[in-house]
């Protein structure tokens, strides 16, 4: 009957209708172009554009509820839009169907261009995406891929352990000791050569047999795993210089200016071994030192009240310097607080942080080392501040000025006579 259908039609009219009783659908076709024959001249005709192919196939679908029927009718055509927008319009003067009242509502005209261009906006998208992930890729990338299977193809296996190495371990009188293998590959991406890996922290003995032959510079990440792999290599092998990544960065992840500048750096193993912290017996000596010398000051305000009245009064600027009686109240700290400010510690450790702790032993916040003088001026309720890294005159002055009880920290260049707020190590809890 129709010579058009849905796919190749440009407009849909889609029509709701309800009839107060029940027909079947041959009767919503029959009234369709019965009470519209004539309506609309000649050349708007039901039956002839239908005959034509400008109006498709007319689709009822009917369902009867309650002795009532409701549906939809579906109408497809291939005219423009005033011609189509004319023909929907006719259909709502139907009013009856058979025997039976009608009423019927042009809900929509749909565009069906419209979705078919959605449709092909979003294949259009999905073939641009295929077409990138495959595409050629650029001058750079090529070269960076080129350089990396260069870079892969040098390296080799060097040794008994077959440890990691670039091409040039062997010629070069100086060598890199580096942790792993992607460290070789870094350094080798600019133009490195020289580099071996000991793949972990402990030492093979080729590293160590070549270490009596050559300058060896140890070149380790600036986290505490490369302390640890400083103590290995200098207690076992002939290392000559020592050098480390940015704090908190790998070796495998620094760029050129960081290496060349890291290499430039580089200290004498003796140097490092100054720096670093080598064991607890260490630190514990530190703090049997400093206890030894708190113990020294004690009987400095014993001695004071058994001075003649006559002298104090003479020299009255001397009592507040000996006897300031906040050292010797600061030295006691509680068990219970000494394991908690501990844990606090050992918690920062890596992390280049501080906890901000008030008097009832809650942790006020976390920040960075670098932000603790502008934060310790906004909050005024600090009373301990513990911290991963080193306690200076710096660090004590801004403590100071802030009314801070208590520091805590990895190790101190300060000695407590000298500062007004309690400091403690790790080792000394």
């Amino acid at each position: 009957m129709g010579k058009i259908s849905p796919v190749s039609a440009k407009y849909i009219v889609q029509t709701s209708i309800d009839i107060e009783g029940v027909v079947d659908k041959p009767d919503v076709i029959g009234a369709i172009f019965g009470q519209t024959e004539g309506l609309l001249g000649s050349e708007l005709e039901l039956r002839e554009l239908q005959r034509s192919g400008r109006i498709g196939r007319i689709e009822v679908n009917t369902e009867t509820k309650a002795g009532k029927t409701s549906g939809m009718i579906v109408v497809p055509s291939s005219m423009d839009k005033a011609e189509t927008a004319i023909i929907g319009a006719s259909l709502e003067i139907i009013q009856r169907i058979g025997p039976c009242n009608a009423t019927i509502k042009v809900q929509k005209i749909e565009d069906v261009r419209i979705s078919k261009r959605k449709q092909v906006v979003d294949r259009a998208k999905d073939l641009l995406r295929n077409l990138m992930d495959t595409s050629m890729p650029d001058s750079q990338e090529l070269a960076d891929e080129v350089a990396y299977s260069v870079r892969v193809m040098e390296i080799k296996n060097y040794g008994r352990e077959r440890l990691p190495a670039g091409p040039g371990v062997e010629e070069s009188d100086e060598i890199i000791v580096v942790e792993g293998r992607a460290d070789v590959l870094n350094l080798l991406k600019y133009g490195i050569k020289n580099a071996i890996a000991i793949n972990g922290t402990s030492v093979p003995q080729t590293l160590a047999e070549l270490s009596r032959q050559k300058i060896v510079t140890a070149f380790v990440d600036g986290d505490r795993g490369g302390n640890l792999i400083i103590k290995e290599l200098t207690a076992v092998a002939d290392i000559d210089f020592v050098t480390r990544a940015p704090d908190g960065k790998e070796v495998e992840e620094i760029t050129k200016k960081e290496i060349h500048m890291a290499l430039r750096g580089k200290i004498s193993t003796e140097q490092a071994k100054m720096e670093l912290v080598t064991s607890d017996g260490e630190r514990a000596s530190r703090s049997t030192q400093r206890s030894f010398q708190k113990d020294e000051r004690k009987p400095m305000p014993a001695r004071t009240t058994t001075r003649p009245a006559p002298i104090r009064a003479a020299t009255p600027t001397r009592a507040p310097v000996r006897a300031p009686a906040k050292a010797p109240t600061k030295s006691v700290l509680k068990a219970e607080a000494k394991l908690k400010f501990k844990k606090m510690l050992e918690d920062l450790i890596g992390t280049r942080g501080a906890y901000l702790v008030d008097n009832k032993m809650t942790i006020l916040g976390k920040i960075p080392l670098t932000e603790l003088e502008s934060t310790l001026k906004s909050i005024g309720n600090v009373y301990a501040v513990v911290f991963d890294g080193v306690i200076d005159a710096n660090i004590v002055k801004v403590l100071e000025t802030s009314n801070v009880k208590w520091v805590f920290g990895m190790d101190s260049k300060v000695a407590q006579a000298n500062a007004k707020v309690g400091m403690h190590i790790v080792a000394e809890l």
